[in-house]
Protein backbone atom coordinates (compact mmCIF):
# COMPACT_ATOMS: atom_id res chain seq x y z
CA UNK A 1 0.00 0.00 0.00
CA UNK A 2 1.46 2.93 -0.93
CA UNK A 3 1.51 5.99 1.62
CA UNK A 4 0.90 9.73 0.64
CA UNK A 5 2.75 12.53 1.63
CA UNK A 6 -0.23 13.97 2.80
CA UNK A 7 -4.15 13.27 4.22
CA UNK A 8 -6.72 15.34 5.43
CA UNK A 9 -8.24 15.54 8.85
CA UNK A 10 -10.35 17.45 10.73
CA UNK A 11 -8.80 19.44 13.55
CA UNK A 12 -9.72 21.28 17.03
CA UNK A 13 -7.79 24.13 17.54
CA UNK A 14 -7.58 26.44 20.78
CA UNK A 15 -4.66 29.32 20.80
CA UNK A 16 -5.40 29.79 24.67
CA UNK A 17 -7.93 28.76 27.35
CA UNK A 18 -10.03 31.60 26.78
CA UNK A 19 -10.58 31.53 23.21
CA UNK A 20 -13.45 29.22 21.43
CA UNK A 21 -12.17 25.81 20.18
CA UNK A 22 -12.35 26.20 16.48
CA UNK A 23 -12.26 23.18 13.85
CA UNK A 24 -11.03 22.83 10.31
CA UNK A 25 -10.14 20.61 7.54
CA UNK A 26 -6.42 20.61 7.70
CA UNK A 27 -3.55 18.87 4.99
CA UNK A 28 -0.62 17.01 7.56
CA UNK A 29 2.29 15.01 6.75
CA UNK A 30 2.38 11.44 8.26
CA UNK A 31 4.82 12.59 10.37
CA UNK A 32 2.57 14.78 12.18
CA UNK A 33 0.65 12.20 13.61
CA UNK A 34 1.25 10.84 17.59
CA UNK A 35 3.40 7.96 18.11
CA UNK A 36 2.47 4.15 17.71
CA UNK A 37 2.91 1.44 16.42
CA UNK A 38 0.53 1.01 13.57
CA UNK A 39 -0.64 3.32 10.98
CA UNK A 40 -4.48 2.82 9.84
CA UNK A 41 -5.72 3.78 6.29
CA UNK A 42 -8.95 4.88 7.97
CA UNK A 43 -12.26 3.69 5.85
CA UNK A 44 -15.24 4.35 8.64
CA UNK A 45 -15.19 6.76 11.16
CA UNK A 46 -18.69 7.76 13.13
CA UNK A 47 -19.99 10.71 14.87
CA UNK A 48 -20.31 10.21 18.62
CA UNK A 49 -22.60 12.75 21.29
CA UNK A 50 -18.93 12.99 22.56
CA UNK A 51 -16.94 13.99 19.55
CA UNK A 52 -19.67 16.76 19.12
CA UNK A 53 -19.19 18.33 22.70
CA UNK A 54 -15.23 18.14 22.05
CA UNK A 55 -15.91 19.94 18.66
CA UNK A 56 -17.46 23.18 20.70
CA UNK A 57 -14.80 22.63 23.52
CA UNK A 58 -17.67 21.50 25.68
CA UNK A 59 -17.28 19.54 29.08
CA UNK A 60 -13.35 19.79 29.20
CA UNK A 61 -13.18 16.70 27.04
CA UNK A 62 -10.32 17.94 25.14
CA UNK A 63 -7.38 19.41 26.77
CA UNK A 64 -4.57 19.71 24.43
CA UNK A 65 -4.75 21.20 21.38
CA UNK A 66 -4.48 20.94 18.14
CA UNK A 67 -6.36 17.53 18.54
CA UNK A 68 -8.25 15.58 15.56
CA UNK A 69 -11.15 13.84 17.38
CA UNK A 70 -13.38 10.97 16.71
CA UNK A 71 -13.31 8.01 19.18
CA UNK A 72 -13.96 4.88 16.74
CA UNK A 73 -12.35 4.70 13.43
CA UNK A 74 -12.54 1.19 11.36
CA UNK A 75 -9.90 0.54 8.05
CA UNK A 76 -6.90 -1.21 7.20
CA UNK A 77 -3.46 -1.42 8.24
CA UNK A 78 -1.37 0.80 6.40
CA UNK A 79 2.32 0.15 8.01
CA UNK A 80 3.09 -1.91 11.13
CA UNK A 81 6.09 -2.82 13.46
CA UNK A 82 4.24 -5.19 15.90
CA UNK A 83 4.10 -8.64 14.60
CA UNK A 84 0.11 -8.93 15.50
CA UNK A 85 -0.52 -7.15 12.50
CA UNK A 86 -0.05 -7.06 8.88
CA UNK A 87 -0.63 -4.42 5.97
CA UNK A 88 -4.11 -5.01 4.65
CA UNK A 89 -5.52 -6.34 7.56
CA UNK A 90 -9.12 -5.61 8.49
CA UNK A 91 -8.98 -3.72 11.88
CA UNK A 92 -11.50 -1.88 15.14
CA UNK A 93 -10.21 0.81 16.96
CA UNK A 94 -12.37 2.84 19.78
CA UNK A 95 -11.38 4.11 23.20
CA UNK A 96 -7.62 3.97 24.87
CA UNK A 97 -8.23 7.93 24.77
CA UNK A 98 -8.40 8.03 21.24
CA UNK A 99 -10.02 11.32 19.92
CA UNK A 100 -9.60 12.93 23.04
CA UNK A 101 -6.15 12.84 24.46
CA UNK A 102 -4.54 11.31 21.11
CA UNK A 103 -5.38 12.17 17.97
CA UNK A 104 -8.54 9.63 16.31
CA UNK A 105 -10.46 9.03 13.57
CA UNK A 106 -11.90 12.29 12.17
CA UNK A 107 -9.23 12.19 9.47
CA UNK A 108 -7.73 9.47 6.30
CA UNK A 109 -4.77 8.04 8.48
CA UNK A 110 -4.45 7.31 11.88
CA UNK A 111 -1.78 6.40 13.92
CA UNK A 112 -2.25 4.10 17.67
CA UNK A 113 -0.92 1.87 19.87
CA UNK A 114 -0.61 -1.90 19.03
CA UNK A 115 -2.56 -2.78 21.98
CA UNK A 116 -5.36 -0.56 21.14
CA UNK A 117 -5.96 -2.09 17.60
CA UNK A 118 -8.50 -4.82 17.26
CA UNK A 119 -8.73 -7.11 14.23
CA UNK A 120 -12.47 -6.68 12.85
CA UNK A 121 -14.56 -9.89 13.78
CA UNK A 122 -15.35 -12.39 11.34
CA UNK A 123 -18.89 -11.92 10.28
CA UNK A 124 -18.66 -7.93 10.17
CA UNK A 125 -17.75 -5.32 7.47
CA UNK A 126 -15.67 -2.12 8.12
CA UNK A 127 -19.07 -0.16 7.13
CA UNK A 128 -20.99 -2.76 10.01
CA UNK A 129 -17.92 -2.21 12.52
CA UNK A 130 -18.00 1.51 12.32
CA UNK A 131 -21.95 1.72 12.52
CA UNK A 132 -21.63 0.24 15.92
CA UNK A 133 -18.27 1.54 17.00
CA UNK A 134 -17.82 2.81 20.51
CA UNK A 135 -21.85 3.06 20.84
CA UNK A 136 -22.82 -0.41 19.51
CA UNK A 137 -19.82 -1.88 21.71
CA UNK A 138 -21.69 0.03 24.80
CA UNK A 139 -24.70 -1.28 24.16
CA UNK A 140 -24.04 -4.72 23.62
CA UNK A 141 -22.00 -4.32 27.35
CA UNK A 142 -25.01 -3.52 28.79
CA UNK A 143 -27.05 -6.50 27.58
CA UNK A 144 -24.07 -8.58 28.54
CA UNK A 145 -23.72 -7.59 32.10
CA UNK A 146 -27.79 -7.77 32.04
CA UNK A 147 -27.48 -11.21 31.22
CA UNK A 148 -24.73 -12.00 33.21
CA UNK A 149 -26.63 -11.20 36.16
CA UNK A 150 -30.06 -12.89 35.31
CA UNK A 151 -31.82 -10.87 32.91
CA UNK A 152 -33.52 -12.99 30.52
CA UNK A 153 -36.14 -12.55 28.21
CA UNK A 154 -40.16 -13.48 29.09
CA UNK A 155 -40.84 -11.52 32.10
CA UNK A 156 -41.85 -7.90 32.67
CA UNK A 157 -40.45 -4.84 30.09
CA UNK A 158 -36.60 -3.68 29.85
CA UNK A 159 -36.42 0.27 29.45
CA UNK A 160 -34.26 2.13 26.85
CA UNK A 161 -34.07 5.56 27.56
CA UNK A 162 -32.42 8.53 25.55
CA UNK A 163 -34.29 6.05 22.65
CA UNK A 164 -33.10 7.27 19.51
CA UNK A 165 -29.57 7.99 20.31
CA UNK A 166 -26.80 5.91 19.06
CA UNK A 167 -26.15 3.78 22.12
CA UNK A 168 -29.87 3.22 22.75
CA UNK A 169 -30.78 2.78 19.25
CA UNK A 170 -28.38 -0.50 19.08
CA UNK A 171 -29.78 -1.70 22.33
CA UNK A 172 -33.48 -1.46 21.37
CA UNK A 173 -32.30 -3.70 18.43
CA UNK A 174 -30.08 -5.84 20.55
CA UNK A 175 -32.80 -6.71 23.01
CA UNK A 176 -36.00 -7.19 20.96
CA UNK A 177 -33.98 -9.51 18.30
CA UNK A 178 -33.34 -11.35 21.83
CA UNK A 179 -36.87 -11.95 22.80
CA UNK A 180 -37.17 -9.09 24.97
CA UNK A 181 -40.10 -6.50 25.54
CA UNK A 182 -38.77 -3.31 24.68
CA UNK A 183 -39.45 0.14 26.14
CA UNK A 184 -38.50 3.18 25.18
CA UNK A 185 -38.76 6.44 26.59
CA UNK A 186 -38.35 9.77 24.36
CA UNK A 187 -39.39 13.12 24.00
CA UNK A 188 -39.07 13.26 20.26
CA UNK A 189 -42.46 13.91 18.99
CA UNK A 190 -41.42 11.84 15.30
CA UNK A 191 -39.60 9.22 16.78
CA UNK A 192 -42.43 6.27 17.03
CA UNK A 193 -42.28 4.78 14.30
CA UNK A 194 -38.20 4.82 14.00
CA UNK A 195 -38.02 3.05 17.30
CA UNK A 196 -41.10 0.53 16.84
CA UNK A 197 -38.97 -0.05 13.73
CA UNK A 198 -36.57 -1.04 15.94
CA UNK A 199 -38.30 -3.54 18.08
CA UNK A 200 -39.64 -1.23 20.81
CA UNK A 201 -42.99 -2.24 21.26
CA UNK A 202 -44.40 1.09 23.29
CA UNK A 203 -42.58 4.33 23.44
CA UNK A 204 -43.01 6.68 26.80
CA UNK A 205 -42.66 10.39 26.75
CA UNK A 206 -39.53 11.64 29.59
CA UNK A 207 -42.74 12.94 31.50
CA UNK A 208 -43.52 9.77 32.87
CA UNK A 209 -40.63 10.22 34.95
CA UNK A 210 -41.93 12.80 36.83
CA UNK A 211 -40.67 12.86 41.03
CA UNK A 212 -43.48 10.64 42.41
CA UNK A 213 -42.33 11.84 46.16
CA UNK A 214 -42.00 8.03 47.43
CA UNK A 215 -38.96 5.91 47.64
CA UNK A 216 -40.63 2.99 45.66
CA UNK A 217 -43.34 2.76 42.77
CA UNK A 218 -45.15 0.13 41.37
CA UNK A 219 -42.16 -2.00 39.86
CA UNK A 220 -42.10 -2.11 36.25
CA UNK A 221 -38.86 -2.70 34.80
CA UNK A 222 -36.96 -5.82 34.58
CA UNK A 223 -34.08 -4.16 33.07
CA UNK A 224 -32.71 -0.99 31.97
CA UNK A 225 -30.24 0.52 29.60
CA UNK A 226 -30.10 4.53 30.58
CA UNK A 227 -28.32 7.08 28.92
CA UNK A 228 -29.63 10.26 31.18
CA UNK A 229 -28.79 9.64 34.98
CA UNK A 230 -30.30 12.56 37.09
CA UNK A 231 -33.83 12.43 37.81
CA UNK A 232 -34.66 10.12 34.95
CA UNK A 233 -32.43 7.10 36.84
CA UNK A 234 -33.91 7.99 40.05
CA UNK A 235 -37.13 6.77 38.54
CA UNK A 236 -35.53 4.08 37.17
CA UNK A 237 -34.57 3.10 40.57
CA UNK A 238 -37.73 3.55 42.48
CA UNK A 239 -39.88 1.82 39.61
CA UNK A 240 -37.16 -1.19 39.01
CA UNK A 241 -39.25 -4.90 39.85
CA UNK A 242 -37.51 -6.93 42.11
CA UNK A 243 -34.08 -8.30 41.06
CA UNK A 244 -34.08 -6.03 37.90
CA UNK A 245 -30.60 -5.28 36.66
CA UNK A 246 -30.26 -1.86 35.72
CA UNK A 247 -27.36 -0.20 33.56
CA UNK A 248 -26.06 3.35 33.34
CA UNK A 249 -23.72 5.20 31.46
CA UNK A 250 -24.42 8.53 30.89
CA UNK A 251 -25.20 11.62 32.15
CA UNK A 252 -27.47 14.33 29.66
CA UNK A 253 -29.83 14.22 32.41
CA UNK A 254 -27.33 15.67 35.05
CA UNK A 255 -24.44 13.34 36.84
CA UNK A 256 -26.34 13.74 40.83
CA UNK A 257 -28.33 11.20 41.64
CA UNK A 258 -30.83 11.87 44.04
CA UNK A 259 -32.35 8.54 45.21
CA UNK A 260 -32.45 6.22 48.30
CA UNK A 261 -31.40 3.02 49.37
CA UNK A 262 -34.68 1.61 49.53
CA UNK A 263 -35.08 -0.25 45.57
CA UNK A 264 -31.05 -2.05 46.30
CA UNK A 265 -32.09 -3.06 49.94
CA UNK A 266 -36.11 -4.26 49.69
CA UNK A 267 -35.93 -5.06 46.37
CA UNK A 268 -32.74 -6.20 45.33
CA UNK A 269 -32.30 -4.01 42.31
CA UNK A 270 -28.87 -4.35 41.13
CA UNK A 271 -27.20 -0.94 39.39
CA UNK A 272 -24.46 -1.48 37.38
CA UNK A 273 -22.06 0.95 36.00
CA UNK A 274 -20.89 0.84 32.55
CA UNK A 275 -17.75 2.05 31.48
CA UNK A 276 -16.76 1.05 27.06
CA UNK A 277 -12.90 1.73 28.01
CA UNK A 278 -12.71 -1.85 28.36
CA UNK A 279 -9.98 -4.41 29.03
CA UNK A 280 -9.01 -5.78 25.09
CA UNK A 281 -9.85 -9.55 26.20
CA UNK A 282 -13.73 -8.48 27.36
CA UNK A 283 -14.13 -6.20 24.39
CA UNK A 284 -13.11 -9.00 21.76
CA UNK A 285 -15.60 -11.23 23.56
CA UNK A 286 -18.46 -8.21 23.41
CA UNK A 287 -17.48 -7.85 19.58
CA UNK A 288 -17.69 -11.91 18.84
CA UNK A 289 -21.11 -11.68 20.32
CA UNK A 290 -21.95 -8.46 17.74
CA UNK A 291 -21.06 -10.30 15.30
CA UNK A 292 -23.20 -12.80 16.58
CA UNK A 293 -26.14 -13.39 18.91
CA UNK A 294 -25.95 -10.02 19.54
CA UNK A 295 -26.20 -8.84 15.99
CA UNK A 296 -28.42 -5.74 15.09
CA UNK A 297 -31.14 -6.92 12.75
CA UNK A 298 -31.25 -2.95 11.54
CA UNK A 299 -27.90 -1.36 11.57
CA UNK A 300 -29.35 0.17 7.85
CA UNK A 301 -31.95 1.87 9.77
CA UNK A 302 -29.56 3.26 13.01
CA UNK A 303 -26.91 4.46 10.47
CA UNK A 304 -27.02 7.87 8.80
CA UNK A 305 -24.70 7.95 6.30
CA UNK A 306 -22.63 11.92 6.11
CA UNK A 307 -19.71 12.76 3.81
CA UNK A 308 -16.63 13.62 5.70
CA UNK A 309 -16.76 17.21 4.06
CA UNK A 310 -20.40 17.55 5.98
CA UNK A 311 -18.64 16.17 9.64
CA UNK A 312 -19.01 20.07 11.41
CA UNK A 313 -22.76 20.63 10.40
CA UNK A 314 -23.65 17.14 11.34
CA UNK A 315 -21.93 17.63 14.41
CA UNK A 316 -23.55 20.39 15.38
CA UNK A 317 -27.02 19.13 14.21
CA UNK A 318 -26.62 16.06 17.15
CA UNK A 319 -25.21 19.11 19.84
CA UNK A 320 -28.80 20.27 18.88
CA UNK A 321 -30.15 16.58 19.35
CA UNK A 322 -31.54 17.13 16.08
CA UNK A 323 -29.75 13.57 15.44
CA UNK A 324 -30.91 9.82 15.70
CA UNK A 325 -29.27 6.71 15.41
CA UNK A 326 -25.66 6.44 14.11
CA UNK A 327 -24.16 8.73 12.11
CA UNK A 328 -21.48 7.29 9.89
CA UNK A 329 -18.95 8.98 7.68
CA UNK A 330 -17.25 6.95 4.81
CA UNK A 331 -13.23 7.88 4.51
CA UNK A 332 -12.64 6.13 1.59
Amino acid sequence: MALPEHFRAFQLHRDDTAAPVVGRFVDLALDALPPGEVLVRVAYTSINYKDALAAAGLNQIVRQYPRTGGIDLTGRVAQSSDPRFRPGDAVVVHGFGIGVDHDGGHAEYARVRADWVMPLPEGLSLQDAATLGAAGYTAALCVHWMEHNGLAPGGLPVVVTGATGGVASVAIDILAGRGYEVVAVSGKGDADGYLRGLGASSVLDPGASAPSGRPLDKGQWAGAVDSVGGDMLAWLLRSAAPDAVLTSFGNAGGAELHTTVLPLILRGVRLIGINANSPMPLRQQVWARLAGDYRPRHLDRIAQAVPFQALPEAMARMRERATRGRMLVAME
